[in-house]
């Protein structure tokens, strides 16, 4: 077998183009977002939080090349596995290639990422994202379609196409979270617009003063700057200020602040739900503290179920070994503390499971040669309890 893994010995091939297709174009999307007065994903802090943490996490996990085998699952390190997990794609990490792709489809993309496959001679060179921007669809059928690149159409079994969210028309197509989100953030953004306009006014002064003097002389603004020279200044800064007491009535005046008006609770409520559709904690919009058990269940489901979908889709598409397959390695995101890991792996190696070697990996620190895996003496099959040395003595 030779250095590089075999691929699809095809380049993603342009298909001619279909009668009777709906298209989905670039401009319609951005003229209805003109028409509803439509704020992009891209440009609201809490939509950008949770997309950007979903990508974060998958982009730092591994995804290992995986084999079935007669005695389990084994995984396989070769070329393959070297440009899916380190190197797809020239002059990028897998990192940042990987969160390239991820917020493409959750915010850019609007539920949709294209990557395209590139192959020399029959081999994978590269895995080549491509922008929201260049993207168009097809639709031929609510199961068929056609992907446009830069206006060429192309089969999507040459491309690999990660989707979020399928639309309920079109099952192949992402539907993202725009639609769910769009009266939600118009509450965020009204809210931001009624605080800093709150914030900004100049007619909510701290201090009414009722004067005792002729109509004329207040009538004009100079006549009133006047009377504020004369009396109402100090004559420096940190000066009493003494004024006439019959002239002169001085109130306080206390304005209505945000949390009278309830902006902070309706704004609260408003980014839990933006972070319940997206399926991160709300701490990472800002809203509540971080616990470990909904940090972990996050990993568990929302990580889980969108790196299930880019490694299914990768393996359909890159892999024609039906006994390979990838696999999203999630284990490094959970929140376990140290102890816990150490006493997991102490109990395993008790019964023969883990070796020194793989205990101490586990909590950072060097091998140590510890390469056997030892069993302590009494744990024995249950069939051969009845021959243990103390109880053949006791017979006797």
């Amino acid at each position: 077998m030779s250095k590089k893994q075999r691929m699809r010995k095809r380049e993603p091939t342009q298909s001619r183009g279909t009668k009777n297709t709906m298209v989905f174009t670039a401009s319609e999307v951005f003229n209805e977002m003109i028409q509803a007065n439509y704020t992009p994903l891209d440009q609201l802090p809490e939509v950008v939080s949770c997309a950007r943490k979903i990508a974060q996490l998958i982009g730092s996990a591994t995804i290992h090349l995986m084999a079935n085998t007669k005695n389990g699952d084994e995984r396989i390190v070769n070329e393959l596995s070297r440009l899916i997990d380190i190197n797809p794609m020239p002059n990028m990490t897998r990192s940042t290639w990987m969160e390239s792709c991820i917020m493409t489809m959750l915010l850019y993309g609007h539920g949709n990422a294209i990557v395209v496959p590139h192959t020399q001679d029959g081999y994978l060179q590269k895995l080549e994202p491509i922008p929201a921007y260049r993207v168009t669809f097809d639709q031929i059928s609510s199961a068929d379609y056609k992907v446009r690149i830069d206006g060429i159409p192309y089969d999507p079994a040459d491309l690999v196409h990660f989707v979020f969210n399928p639309d309920k028309y079109y099952p192949w197509k992402g539907a993202g979270v725009k639609v769910a989100l769009r009266d939600v953030l118009q509450n965020i953004n009204q809210a931001r617009a009624t605080e800093k306009a709150f914030m900004s006014s100049e007619y909510k002064p701290s201090l009414i003063v009722k004067v005792d003097s002729m109509s004329e002389e207040l009538s004009t603004p100079k006549g009133r700057q006047t009377i504020i020279d004369d009396y109402l200044k100090p004559a420096k800064k940190g000066a009493p200020w003494i004024i006439p007491a019959e002239q002169f009535d001085v109130r306080e005046v206390k304005p209505l602040s945000l949390q009278d008006l309830a902006i902070n609770e309706a704004v609260t409520l408003d980014k839990r739900m933006v972070a319940a559709l997206f399926g991160v904690p709300a701490y990472v919009v800002g809203v509540g503290e971080y616990k470990k058990d909904e940090w972990n269940m996050f990993v568990q489901t929302t990580i889980m179920s969108i790196a299930k979908s880019i490694t299914a889709e990768l393996t359909k598409k890159l892999i024609i070994n039906p006994k390979w397959y990838l696999k999203f390695n999630y284990w490094s995101l959970l929140d376990y503390d140290l102890k816990s890991v150490s006493d997991v792996l102490l109990a395993g190696s008790d019964r023969g499971f883990v070796n020194g070697d793989e205990w101490r990996d586990r909590v950072n620190l060097a091998p140590a040669g510890l390469k056997d895996y030892r069993v302590l003496e009494n744990y024995i099959p249950t069939d051969m309890s009845g021959k243990q040395k103390k109880l053949v003595q006791s017979e006797e």
